[in-house]
């Protein structure tokens, strides 16, 4: 009997660096080029730093095998550890049977039945924006997008005004997210010790992060009203498993997620889309044509939502573009397949929105602006499902994606129906990824109130 000889395991294709060290630079300065290099070796590839092995999965079905069908085979990776420096063990960052609890425990809150009660807060809020932008006025949207949608969560959430607290809460966030930098790099976990100076402003932010929340726990606690908000159901929630409900810590560190992450993430795909509108006035102005027919001249409401699918698309298209959360990032348990290639347990693995959906096969001419795309449903029915994720999948999908949508949209609209924005800087915009993916030193766009518009 002849034994066939062992079939070794195929080798994965890799980047090839130009330098020494080539690899660890592009890492720290510019993730989208070097992730974007490692996806042009095919829908599998790696590479390592140190002793640490990167995949990259650039295809969606084996995307939806780490995501859904196969992902209790991974945890969560280095870079979301990283984040529990500020964000505490909440939904984010979670694992197992906790973050399941959490999530039970959360998920009511941001039903979409719910929802509309948060609606007079968003359209409000914006409105007061509005009222302060002057025509001609060169403004920094992103910062704009940061203060608007900080002030809506901390209001439909937690029923609290934050924005007097908004600049340690945005240095709190914008501390954090430089750790994400060196999340893979082989000394990256030591940084948070290391005796440097924003190292210890985000300590110090941390600390009067965590005393806002504290002091707004303990009051809350002490009233014993329940405002109809999501932290009067947290402060109430009980577990169906075991009928416990959350400790101060664990409401910290729920709350603190979702103030921080939820605002980040609906503000960055604001800012990208008026930055991708200004750039395309024929889009422009078919949304300032829905948003005149279905506003008027009043406040968004629940009820507009449906009659804004134009609007919808836009923001679809903007977030495929410049998807918030740009990368998934999970660590392999054990040995998986993929693509025809084993990874090995220990590996750490990839997946990215932003690519993925710049991805031609998927996307006919992938780097152009089209909202019209989404009106065709017999090619959205050809896409797989994961050519398209910007909140992620599986058990740990975005529990604020329907919030997501409904403020975004409401937003655009009603900035649309009083103003349009024009970009004059000489280069293009810089994405800056880190957690989310932001416009690098913000976004500076000149302000042009339409004509027939009072303010």
């Amino acid at each position: 009997m002849t034994v066939a000889p062992a079939v070794p395991a195929r080798t994965l294709p890799s980047p090839r660096p130009r330098y020494p060290g080539q690899l660890i630079v592009t890492l720290v300065r510019d993730k989208l080029a070097y992730f974007a290099e490692m996806a042009r070796c095919g829908d599998v590839s790696e590479t390592r730093v140190g002793p640490q092995r990167i995949v990259l999965l650039n295809h969606p079905d084996d995307i939806r095998r780490v995501l859904v069908t196969e992902q209790r085979k991974f945890t969560k990776g280095r870079a979301i550890e990283r984040t529990k420096l500020l964000l505490g063990t909440g939904l984010l960052t979670s694992e197992g049977d906790f973050h399941l609890r959490q999530r039970r425990l959360v998920q009511p809150g941001l039903h979409r039945e719910r929802l509309a009660g948060y609606v007079r807060v968003m359209a409000d809020h914006t409105a007061r924006m509005l009222a302060r932008w002057d025509n001609g006025q060169v403004l920094d949207l992103h910062d704009a997008m940061m203060h608007l949608t900080l002030a809506i969560a901390g209001r439909t959430l937690f029923d609290v005004d934050v924005e007097r607290d908004a600049r340690e809460v945005g240095e709190a966030l914008d501390l954090s997210l430089r750790l994400f930098r060196y999340s893979v790099l082989p000394f990256g976990t030591l940084l948070e010790y290391a005796p440097v100076g924003w190292i210890r402003q985000l300590r110090r932010a941390r600390r009067q992060l965590d005393a806002l929340i504290a002091r707004m726990i303990e009051e809350r606690r002490r009233e014993g009203r329940d405002r109809g908000d999501l932290l009067s159901m947290l402060l109430a929630a009980q577990d169906e498993g075991d009928g416990q409900g959350m400790t101060d810590r664990q409401l910290r560190d729920e709350i603190v997620t979702l103030l921080l992450a939820g605002h980040e993430t609906t503000a960055n795909a604001l800012t990208w889309t008026c930055y991708l509108l200004a750039q395309h006035p024929e889009a422009a102005a078919r949304l300032e044509a829905e948003a005149d027919a279905v506003l008027g001249d009043r406040l968004p409401s629940a009820d507009d939502a449906p009659r804004l699918p134009y609007t919808r698309h836009v923001i679809a298209e903007g977030m495929r573009l410049y998807p918030p959360a740009w990368i998934v990032e999970r660590l392999a348990r054990e040995d998986f397949q993929a693509g025809g290639y084993r990874v090995a347990a220990g590996t750490i693995v990839y997946t990215s929105q932003y690519l993925v959906q710049r991805d031609p096969r998927w996307w006919p001419a992938p780097a152009r602006f089209v909202p019209e795309r989404w009106e065709d449903e017999t090619a959205a029915a050809a896409r797989p499902k994961f050519a398209y994720f910007p909140f992620g999948g599986g058990t740990r999908i975005c529990v604020g994606e329907h919030f997501a949508w409904l403020e975004a949209t409401l937003v655009l609209a009603a900035i649309a129906r009083r103003w349009r924005m024009v970009y004059e800087e000489p280069l293009p915009p810089e994405p800056e990824a880190l957690v989310t993916l932001r416009p690098r030193g913000g976004l500076r766009l000149r302000l042009v109130r339409r004509s027939g518009v009072s303010g």
